[in-house]
């Protein structure tokens, strides 16, 4: 099979062929049709994250058919359309145990630690997987760990987002954005939606936003328009936006955040965070419960994937060059049937 790997950090990654794994014990092989392009893939590739294990293949977007399963997987057998998590828990500590194994400790991320969505066939276990609902195309079901269930987890369970709450969604053009939006609008939330590129924004629209800032002290606009700023926002970029970001909350506004496109550290105002008794938290990834949630809404057609567009796997190294310039709205994926 063909595959994208990344030998050295901060280059480009190469296709070539690869071996099709082989399943023991609790693995599961997933046959894909389709995966997407994170721009954690290219933080990864950038050296961002320490514990990648290379030569790797990227990417942690995973859904499709099981091929093969081990003799000790009973939950799920060949044809089945699984989708999955993007690391595999440990199953045993006091997270997993719980029910919220995104915070495990030593869980191993598909794309950094173990090999992950740039290729047809990809070896999972079952710890990290949920089955897909009848109704979820091939899109759907690839982000609902990544992007759909993330995002749930961040204004749902993190954020504690209820009806008719005004939510700031920054970042919104983008492949978390534009699901945020249509999550927060499914919820019952006034949506307003920050991007940086004007020509996004009568999509934006069209996804559900209530209101689209554009301009850099989008901060001082949003109180304008609402009076005394949003009981929440989801800070899905980081330095270039926290700031402006926080300035939207109201008094005991949230901030939920869940992107750092910048790894240079942000400067926290005590004062303002102290005086208006705001509250900054962080949310990572989602649980197998959030990916079932998001399914559902995707079964029910209240979340559809937003394509930028379909790429082959040799032009991985365009998509990301694509990412990076701000060139695409929503999921850039890539086609491996």
């Amino acid at each position: 099979m063909k595959a994208a790997v990344l030998k050295e950090l901060k280059t480009p990654l190469i296709t070539e062929e690869a071996e099709i794994p082989e399943v023991s014990g609790n693995e599961v092989l997933i046959n894909q049709t389709l995966t997407g392009i994170c721009y954690r893939d290219i933080l990864t590739q950038e050296g961002f994250f320490p514990r990648v294990k290379l030569p790797i293949i990227p990417g942690h977007e995973i859904s499709g058919v099981v091929e093969k399963v081990g003799e000790l997987v009973t939950e799920f057998k060949p044809g089945d359309r699984v989708a999955s998590l993007i690391y595999t828990p440990c199953g045993e500590c006091e997270f997993c145990r719980s029910g919220n194994e995104n915070l495990c400790p030593h869980k191993k991320t598909f794309g950094e630690v173990v090999n992950g969505g740039y290729a047809r066939y990809v070896r999972t276990t079952d710890r990290s997987l949920v089955k897909v609902p009848d109704g979820v195309g091939d899109a759907e079901a690839s982000i609902s760990a990544c992007v759909t269930g993330m995002i749930y987890n961040a204004v749902k369970r993190v954020g504690k987002l209820t009806e008719g709450e005004r939510i700031l969604i920054s970042g919104a053009g983008g492949g978390v954005g534009t699901h945020a939006v249509q999550i927060a609008k499914a919820l019952g939330a006034y949506v307003i939606a920050k991007t940086s590129s004007s020509w996004k924004a009568e999509k934006l629209y069209s996804l559900g936003a209530d209101l689209v800032v554009t301009s850099d002290n989008f901060d001082r606009e949003i109180k304008e328009q609402t009076g005394d700023g949003v009981h929440l926002a989801l800070e899905s970029v980081g330095l270039p936006t926290f700031d402006r970001t926080l300035r939207s909350l109201r008094t005991a506004g949230r901030m939920v955040v869940v992107g750092n496109v910048d790894p240079t550290p942000v400067p926290l105002p005590l004062g303002l965070i102290i005086l208006k008794g705001n509250v900054i938290s962080g949310s990572i990834s989602s649980t197998r419960e959030d990916m079932r949630a998001a399914l559902e809404m995707s079964a029910q057609g209240k979340i559809k994937a937003v394509v930028h567009r379909k790429v082959q796997i040799e032009d991985v190294n365009a998509a990301f060059s694509e990412m990076k310039s701000k060139m695409s709205m929503g999921r850039i994926m890539i086609e491996l049937s």
